[in-house]
């Protein structure tokens, strides 16, 4: 049985290949030899072997890495520390045209931690079985886009071809808890100001058919704290207002928001990024004993977390009231803090929305250079979960979310992670395309020549 399910994988992978060197001979680059293809991704497996799970990430060896590459290819490089210990790793390919707005390529360093006695193969050891995926925390999310954009500068530089416009990539620390002492700060910096970015790129999430994921927006987090408060009881008495009974009221009215919504999205009348969704994260409660808890005792206080996400479209004010109306009422001795609370609005209360019609060429330009390199595109989407990209949006900036990754179970933070070797060289290609893009375009009316010349 093994073997035939590793058959049928390493056939599946061939076939993925097959448009990739079809597309490569479209865009007269010779296909990856055998040898370059190990090299490719020996460097992948290098930097999904380097320790940066969090609380406790080894950013000292993925800088030293990740410098070490940006070597090999001649990009100028430095690295910030916004805060001590969480080096911001910025590489830059210069422009030919540096009075043209740079574009930036953000990934971020660290991992979120794992179960080893959950996983079919080490975590960091990079495995890769019969069929050719690649097993390891980071190989989704997102240590592969950060690997991809170098091997596409690779290829590109081995071409001959020179962008007008500077490329910049930022490797940052902490995403994965907030992006507050990596993204966060260097969207904010003078060292930001300096660089002139007009367009980003950041992470998105794999594809489970054909089609590329395109995000033009994403879902805010709001990490809700709720507490209640009340007279301790014995076990046997029925009386109002106790501290669990309180916190039950609520749980049964935020379960029946959340049933709501994900009926409107189960009917099909709201997608993914336009339903608030709501999802209990932890109960506490209860009066500890050497043997467990007090079980006739009705505890004085109860408290329950909710990760709520709310869109860029979503009537926020309404949400809060229903939180300090319904959810946590000051009557029933309620109390609610946020852990984190991301606003999906800017500044002036506008929505935190990249546009995607022709009024922004960097979107059609993705589209183009996705469909260049022989690449589908499903409908443009609301990314569930917050990634960096919110800051650079909160500046105004275009940001696009895209991780090229199709016909790939979603695994971001789950047990045996992958990716495919196929997949990998895919969105190498497809990055190589979208950097050509970018880095080639002159506004309309800009030195007499249009997008369309180019």
């Amino acid at each position: 049985m093994e073997k035939a399910c590793n058959s049928h994988y390493h056939n599946q992978s061939l076939l993925l290949l097959l448009p990739l060197f079809l597309s490569l001979l479209v865009a007269g680059l010779a296909y990856p030899t055998q040898d370059e293809q190990s090299q490719i991704i020996s460097r992948f497996q290098q930097y999904l072997q380097i320790n940066t799970t969090q609380p406790s990430p080894d950013y000292q060896s993925s800088t030293q890495f990740l410098l070490s590459q940006a070597n090999s290819l001649s990009l100028e490089s430095q690295v910030i520390e916004f805060v001590k210990g969480k080096p911001v790793i910025l590489l830059k390919w210069p422009g030919s045209d540096l009075s043209l707005p740079s574009i930036l390529l953000n990934s971020h360093t660290d991992v979120v931690p794992f179960e080893p006695s959950k996983w079919t193969h080490p975590p960091l050891g990079a495995y890769i079985d019969e069929g050719g995926n690649i097993f390891g925390r980071g190989s989704q999310d997102m240590k592969s886009v950060g690997m991809q954009y170098l091997e596409a500068i690779r290829r590109l530089k081995l071409s001959g071809f020179q962008p007008k416009r500077s490329l910049y990539l930022s490797f940052v620390p902490d995403e994965e808890i907030g992006g507050y002492d990596g993204a966060k700060k260097l969207a904010y910096s003078d060292v930001f100001k300096d660089m002139n970015v007009e367009i980003v790129l950041d992470e998105g999430l794999p594809s489970t058919d054909g089609n590329y994921r395109l995000f033009y927006a994403e879902m805010a987090p709001w990490w809700l704290v709720i507490k209640s408060n009340g007279a301790p009881g014995h076990g046997a008495k029925l009386y109002d207002n106790s501290a669990m009974e309180n916190l039950l009221k609520s749980i049964e009215s935020i379960r029946r928001f959340r049933a709501s919504q994900f009926d409107l999205l189960k009917a099909g009348l709201k997608s993914k990024g336009d339903v608030i969704s709501v999802n209990m994260v932890f109960l506490k409660a209860g009066t500890p004993s050497p043997t467990g808890f007090v079980m006739n005792l009705q505890p004085s206080e109860a408290e329950a977390g909710f990760d709520i996400r709310a869109p860029p479209t979503a009537d926020i004010e309404s949400l809060e009231k229903r939180i300090e109306e319904e959810w946590a009422p000051a009557s029933r001795n309620m109390t609610f803090e946020f852990k984190q609370k991301v606003t999906p609005h800017d500044d002036l209360g506008r929505p935190l929305i990249t546009a995607t019609d022709d009024s922004n060429p960097w979107w059609t330009l993705i589209e183009e250079a996705i469909n260049k390199a022989n690449g589908k595109i499903g409908k443009p989407e609301i990314l569930s979960g917050a990634t960096d990209a919110r800051y650079f949006r909160q500046l105004g900036l275009t940001a696009i979310g895209f991780s090229p990754m199709t016909n790939t179970p979603f695994l971001l933070h789950d047990h045996n992670e992958f990716l495919n070797k196929a997949e990998y060289f895919k969105g190498i290609n497809v990055y190589e395309s979208i950097i050509e893009a970018y880095t080639s375009y002159i506004p309309p009316g800009r030195d007499g020549i249009s997008r369309d010349e180019l």
